[in-house]
């Protein structure tokens, strides 16, 4: 054969959508220095992955006053600042549940072709605007049920229940951080487990955090499950 018909293959999307409590409650106690911390973390990771069949792209969506996209979608390394989340107001799960249905529902944000997506859903409170509908059509949307779906249950006043029917592990469905170190933890097993996940053959299979906890030593991820 040509050289002339060989055709690299371009990278596939495998969007990483991160769904972050911001209200006031994440003020105390270290918690948004530490999703912050976890977060600058976790991009600079995903932008040194190799890209030869899966590029990670990424975006954060906050919830704490109001609910906004803190991070448009773009290819982590493609990132070069990311604002700092500052802790303020309710619990608007509901108006984040709209703007994450959007996203993943638009097919110039996330196309066809892109591997499955991953939500990461962390919260510490109880949502303090009527997201129930906006929380269902989200887990009934086509691409939300393919999703590869987590949930983080920060502190002891978190809604464990509304956070155990997101995640769609059924062998952890909900992970729990009981203080700021464990949010730290909990976002490096996902990082380590989306980056793993990239370089894998068949990085459109529902990827779990399993392998990844059992990995890490007891006294580096103590996420009880």
């Amino acid at each position: 054969m040509e050289l002339n018909k060989f055709v690299a293959t371009k990278a596939r999307p495998l969007p990483v959508i991160i769904m972050a409590d911001t209200s006031g409650s994440m003020g105390i106690e270290g918690k948004i220095e530490a999703l912050n911390s976890a977060l600058k973390d976790m991009i600079t990771s995903f932008s040194t992955e190799g890209r030869m069949r899966a590029e990670i792209h990424l975006t954060v969506v906050t919830f704490g006053g109001s609910a906004k996209t803190h991070l448009k979608m773009i290819p982590a390394h493609q990132i070069e600042h990311v604002d700092t989340l500052v802790a303020d107001g309710g619990t608007p799960l509901g108006k984040a549940c709209d703007l994450v249905r959007g996203i993943i529902e638009d097919k110039e944000l996330i196309p066809s072709r892109a591997y499955r997506p991953v939500i990461i859903l962390a919260s510490d409170g109880y949502p303090t605007d009527a997201y129930q509908a906006s929380f269902t059509k989200l887990l009934e949307s086509d691409r939300a049920k393919k999703a590869t779906r987590f949930a983080l249950s920060i502190g002891a006043d978190a809604d464990n229940e509304l956070l155990k029917s997101f995640g769609n592990d059924l062998e952890a469905p909900l992970f729990y951080a009981k203080n700021a170190s464990e949010i730290s933890r909990f976002f490096r097993a996902v990082t380590m487990s989306v980056s793993n996940h990239s370089r894998s053959q068949k990085p459109n299979d529902v990827m779990t955090l399993d392998y990844v906890v059992e990995e890490l030593a007891d006294d580096d991820l103590d996420i009880p499950l």
